[in-house]
């Protein structure tokens, strides 16, 4: 059985999102597999992950990349097959590495068989059905006819949670304790239950604000994700539930063990990680306003806002008493990555290091510890675009094993996804090059998440003092230990007490005398103080 108890792990965890389609290949058909994956988990294991997150590997046709699930309980044939599942949560396991699946918990593909049941029967409530035309309800296939509501895109029926705002006007609007909405929130505990059983640790869920509808204060949304908390403690414990929600203040008090910063939304929460890196880098800007990010090399952004959801969003946390922490991801599927635009590798070396020292949950996307690039002209792929200029297939590309030996990082192939096209570009990273070279951002990568593991002082329970949110960023973690982070390309300077006799961690580009420390271009520095 797969590892299952990392809900008493999370202070130190480290998880690693994986693509399914991009990652490894094992059979040879041109898209990534669970064999492939289970076939580098000597990799993981070396660059010291925690928890792995699979982004959905169930049956689907595809049209949102496997976020239109056509059935929860069937791994996707071009994956393998639930055996192949339950193999890979018991080898993971055998290196101490946990399983996290993706739950796409608001909405089916419009070929599920629950669909395609509730187009014929009028009396079917498990989607949001309207007899008469409504605003952003799409026409209903089958011999029921009226209209349905789509969750994300036309093919994707948002499955019914109810309405925290019936309206008898509006039949369409059913209460949450009606029958269909029952019945859905059984069937995620069905789902759920289902893969837990096959050793998987937790489920990352998709859209996890959304269930129930015009819902202010997503009040309801929280009564039924605690809910389903209180069920996983007590059916499954260890298990955890981890939340794309976007706002950790709100969703881990209602129950999710983690939640990560986000790109989208408004107020403090949504320009959290956008201020600190992926805006302004070809895809987002017609999205949301162009604001400076402090990961760019130009210098003219600032993680005050970041620090301030993460202050509401630990406040919260603590205030609510039920536990969890905040995630902080690299990247993820859906935006750019760190290495993107006008950025290049070594400028995120700076940024990594806040990923793994800041009490947050670190999430890597997979590639970017390589310094994989975002691809603006990636070939548009499994509903990838969004807009105009805003396609997601170019932070899907496939990792670039390169030339692996056979020498405990799985098998010597490349086992290269051909899913969509590699990196073009003369000189880009590849594992095989990365592995072999100590300097790499790869070694970098590995022992940042070693020191998280050995040192508590960076245990999300620890505590942050912040000393400056510009250039550098410079905070301190258990009292002792020194983080400056400069990823401007302009040498910086900052006061530190004591950094002139501190240990050194881990630097480059830093020279520290007396109470004085200078930060190179693209430099950083975690000193120890009590050294």
């Amino acid at each position: 059985m797969g590892v299952t108890d990392l809900a008493g792990r999370l202070d130190r965890a480290v998880l690693y999102q994986i693509y399914p389609q991009s990652f490894a290949d094992a059979d040879g058909d041109g898209i990534g597999d669970l064999r492939g994956i289970a076939d580098r988990l000597d990799y993981l294991a070396w660059l010291g992950v925690d928890a792995l997150w699979l982004s959905p590997c169930f049956a689907s046709p595809f049209a949102d990349a496997g976020y239109d699930v056509a059935d929860f309980l069937r791994v996707a044939p071009r994956y393998g097959t639930n055996d192949d599942l339950a193999a890979l949560a018991d080898e993971a396991a055998r290196r101490g590495i946990a399983v996290l699946l993706d739950l796409v918990a608001g909405h089916t593909s419009d070929q599920h068989p629950w669909f395609r049941a509730a187009a014929d029967d009028p009396a079917d409530d498990r989607y949001v059905w309207s007899a008469t035309p409504v605003d952003g309800f799409r026409p209903g296939p089958g011999r029921r006819g009226g209209y349905y509501l789509p969750n994300f895109f036309p093919v994707q029926p948002a499955l019914n949670f109810g309405y925290a705002r019936p309206d008898p006007a509006q039949p369409w609007r059913q209460p949450v304790d009606a029958p269909g909405p029952r019945a859905n929130r059984a069937a995620l505990r069905e789902i759920m239950a289902f893969w837990f059983d096959r050793g998987v640790a937790g489920f990352r869920v998709d859209m996890a604000g959304s269930l129930v509808k015009d819902d202010p204060g997503l009040v309801e949304t929280g009564r039924l994700w605690r809910g389903m908390r209180d069920w996983v403690d007590a059916a499954y414990p260890g298990r955890v539930l981890v939340a794309e929600w976007g706002d950790p203040r709100v969703s881990v008090p209602a129950g999710f063990h983690a939640d990560f910063f986000l790109q989208f939304g408004g107020g403090n929460e949504g320009l959290a990680l956008r201020s600190l890196w992926n805006n302004g880098a070809g895809t987002v800007d017609e999205v949301w306003e162009e604001r400076h990010a402090w990961a760019d090399a130009a210098g003219l952004g600032d993680a005050a806002p970041f620090v301030a959801a993460w202050r509401e969003a630990d406040a919260a946390i603590t205030a609510s008493g039920r536990g969890g922490v905040t995630g902080l991801p690299t990247s993820n599927h859906d935006f750019t990555r760190l290495v993107a635009g006008d950025r290049d590798p070594e400028q995120a070396r700076a940024a990594l290091v806040l990923a793994l020292t800041w009490p947050s949950m670190p999430s890597i996307y997979y590639g970017d510890e390589i310094g994989m690039r975002y691809l603006p002209d990636a070939p548009t792929t499994e509903g990838s675009r969004l807009g105009p200029r805003y396609d997601r297939a170019g932070s899907r590309t496939p990792m670039p094993w390169g030339g692996l030996t056979a020498d405990g990082f799985g098998p010597g192939a490349p086992h290269d996804s051909r899913y969509l096209p590699q990196d073009p570009a003369p000189g880009a990273p590849t594992v095989a090059g990365a592995v072999t070279d100590p300097g790499s951002l790869l070694h970098h990568v590995r022992a940042l998440v070693a020191r998280r593991h050995a040192d508590r002082r960076l245990d999300v329970g620890s505590p942050v003092r912040v000393l400056s949110t510009g250039y550098p960023f410079a905070y301190l973690r258990g009292g002792t230990l020194a983080v400056l982070l400069n990823p401007g390309r302009v040498p910086v300077s900052a006061e530190l007490p004591g950094a002139g006799d501190a240990g050194v961690v881990l630097a480059r580009g830093c020279r520290a005398e007396g109470d004085a420390v200078r930060l190179d271009g693209h430099g950083y520095a975690v000193l120890d103080l009590a050294r």
